[in-house]
């Protein structure tokens, strides 16, 4: 298998699971989709191995593998087929690599909102750094990703993600998806960011904002239709 075949086997697998990528990637310039793709396939990677699967210790090792990976990248090697894309750009790797483990700890539910963005912090900053120098753009405030990441928590692990502080509150008789709702709507109050950071990753931290509020307002946890991810897509590209 080639380099550019496997590459497309893992923007295929993020494309899967972000479909409405599909759709908005029309207001990205033709010459970045491809990087967007691959920078947010890389970023899948890391959030799979840290908060996926019901046994953590599996996810630590890849996150071992990762850091290891993309340090080698910032020294100009390369074994994974996204390092066909990417390793190449001057963005700092090694600032990502020395993150990741910020996503581990961050995989258990924390004490409250506040704590629950402290841990994603590390990691928010990092992933707003290698954006601005992938995009040669002036880094967005790390709030966004900071929220973008709380988002990204709550879709992976549901309930487990939600504070504990939001459960105490619920009680223990919450049914299904209640205190996941309950979380998703404190995590829509967080402060939106307007400008900075590329065109991308704007799109990107919108779709998944609106991923959230559809779920807070009872629906299931899936890609948004085409419609809205269109006008959601266009906005976030004009901000």
């Amino acid at each position: 298998m080639s380099d550019q075949q496997a590459l497309g086997g893992f923007t295929g697998k993020w494309l899967e699971r972000w479909p409405e990528w599909r759709v908005a990637e029309v207001f990205v310039a033709p010459a970045q989709r491809g990087i967007a793709a691959a920078w947010f396939a890389l970023r899948q990677e890391l959030l799979d191995a840290a908060w996926g699967g019901s046994d953590p210790r599996p996810g630590e090792a890849k996150l071992a593998w990762w850091m290891d990976e993309l340090n080698g990248w910032a020294q100009g090697r390369r074994r994974h087929p996204l390092g066909a894309a990417l390793q190449r750009m001057p963005a700092p790797w090694a600032r990502l690599a020395l993150a990741t483990t910020a996503l581990a700890s961050a995989r258990e539910p924390a004490v409250d909102e506040e704590a629950a963005a402290i841990a994603v912090a590390p990691f928010a900053e990092a992933v707003v750094a290698v954006d601005g120098a992938l995009f040669d753009v002036p880094e967005a405030a790390s709030h966004s990703a900071i929220t973008g990441l709380l988002c990204e928590h709550l879709i992976a692990r549901g309930d487990a993600a939600t504070p504990l502080q939001t459960r105490a509150r619920l009680g223990a008789a919450a049914g299904e998806n209640t205190v996941a709702r309950a979380w998703s709507q404190e995590i829509l109050q967080r402060p939106r960011s307007h400008g900075g950071g590329s065109r991308a990753g704007r799109i990107l931290s919108a779709l998944e904002r609106g991923r959230v509020a559809r779920f807070a307002d009872g629906q299931p946890m899936q890609p948004i239709p085409w419609w809205p991810a269109l006008w959601t897509a266009w906005r976030s590209a004009r901000s």
